[in-house]
């Protein structure tokens, strides 16, 4: 498996995976409308650019200072994965979503909500590292490591733009919830069988 088609298809399971950003894109576009919720999507994708800032300066350095340290780190991200397939696969529920009525949002509290409900969760600072611990090695340029990122952030704010319309829409809020019962077991499979062969794949 190249280091591209990791990265795409890890981060598009993840991405449409249900969790804190979709709850928060679902109830915003729910009560307050289609561009507040677009404009969340935009603060999520800008959130995920400032994990993969961080994880790209700290992957660097552990792949210069050490290489056992590195290899443990990797395990652990694959570890992590299959932890998350597994746990997505058993889900039972669907995904909860706060909708009691609230007052209207600004554009930028809705652009901050998006931000604010990314960047301050550590699902999404292990989804980073433990993808970049998978792919990025001492021979993978920085352009290259830099337009897995931007990949990264873009599909967040394609998937969940695509939320925010769709759940402006009263009608379609039911379909897009029982969708997600048929994608956890989807999702589950293959993010469990991407981190056991991550982990016993060759090293760069």
């Amino acid at each position: 498996m190249t280091e591209m088609l990791a990265v795409a298809t890890i981060t598009v399971l993840a991405v449409i995976a249900p969790g804190a950003d979709f709850a928060m894109i679902v109830r915003n576009s729910y009560l307050h409308g289609r561009r507040t919720g677009l404009l969340g999507a935009l603060g999520v994708a800008a959130g995920v650019l400032v994990h993969v800032t961080y994880t790209m300066l700290g992957v660097g350095l552990l792949i210069a200072s050490s290489a056992f340290l590195f290899t443990v780190v990797k395990l652990a991200g694959a570890a992590y994965l299959v932890f998350v397939g597994v746990r997505t696969f058993r889900a039972r529920a669907e995904v909860r979503v706060d909708l009691d009525a609230g007052s209207g949002l600004t554009p930028s509290a809705a652009l901050r909500a998006g931000f604010l409900t990314n960047v301050l969760n550590p699902k999404t600072t292990l989804f980073v590292v433990s993808t970049f611990a998978q792919v990025v090695g001492p021979d993978t340029p920085v352009h290259q490591q830099a337009g897995y990122g931007l990949f990264m952030s873009l599909a967040h704010l394609l998937w969940f733009a695509v939320v925010a319309v769709f759940f402006s829409q009263d009608r379609m809020r039911t379909l897009m919830l029982r969708a997600q019962k048929v994608l956890n077991k989807v999702i589950g499979s293959v993010l469990a069988g991407l981190g056991v062969s991550l982990a016993f794949a060759p090293s760069h």
